[in-house]
């Protein structure tokens, strides 16, 4: 009887030693897992502020392009409708073809 009561002790620590291994691979996992939550919060807000500085970047370069043609429109109004006139000429005889 002493011997089995042994074996049963055996397997009660590999039991418990095998409980604690999952425990703390499980504990593991979840620290790496808040690490890269973190390094792609990170990365994500890299990539936000990057788009935002090309945001920008477009947004200048569209008013200063904006502000040329309000320039040329005044300077040539006439150049002006010539243009429109020959753009939408141009245009109806592509969307007039079959």
């Amino acid at each position: 009887m002493a011997a089995n009561d042994k074996t049963t002790s055996d397997r009660q620590k590999e039991m418990d030693a095998g409980r604690e291994s999952v425990l703390a691979a499980y504990n593991d996992m979840l620290e790496a897992q808040g690490h890269f939550r973190s390094a792609a919060e990170a990365a994500g807000l890299d990539l936000k502020n990057d788009a935002m500085e090309q945001l920008l970047k477009g947004r200048e370069k569209a008013d200063a392009l904006g502000e040329e043609v309000q320039r040329y429109v005044h300077e040539k109004p006439v150049a002006t409708l010539g243009l429109a006139f020959f753009a939408g000429l141009l245009v109806s005889q592509l969307l007039s073809r079959k």
